[in-house]
């Protein structure tokens, strides 16, 4: 994708996308949720091809944020890797194996949220 697809996102979105292309995560997804939800401001979404691949994404995503200075404030699924989700308070990232990404789909339950990034 490269920097300059991410120079528009807040630098915790940014740090999020970086380190989700570096372990070659597919398909991801930046929801703006500002003014439709309490829970967050952000979701990013992303695939991982393997459960492995998918624990592997989610542990860089936490070592880039918190070398940034952002703890995670909850982590759910890291033990089996078919949906993590990564709750950093104002940003939420849910990972996904492609197949349970495809069974929740969750751009469809927010579609009302503007994308700020999008891939297919």
């Amino acid at each position: 994708m490269g920097e300059s697809r991410r120079s528009h996102l807040p630098d915790p979105v940014s740090f999020v996308v970086e380190a989700i292309e570096d372990r070659k995560g597919e398909k991801i997804v930046v929801l703006d949720l500002r003014g439709l939800s309490d829970a967050a401001d952000y979701f990013v979404i992303a695939s991982g091809t393997s459960d492995a691949h998918v624990r592997g994404i989610a542990d860089l995503v936490v070592e880039r944020l918190q070398e940034a200075g952002h703890r995670a404030n909850h982590v759910e699924g890291l033990a089996t890797g078919r949906w993590v989700l990564l709750d950093f308070v104002d940003v939420i990232v849910h990972l996904f194996h492609p197949e349970t990404r495809a069974f929740y789909r969750l751009e469809r339950l927010w579609q009302d949220a503007p994308p700020l990034l999008s891939e297919p």
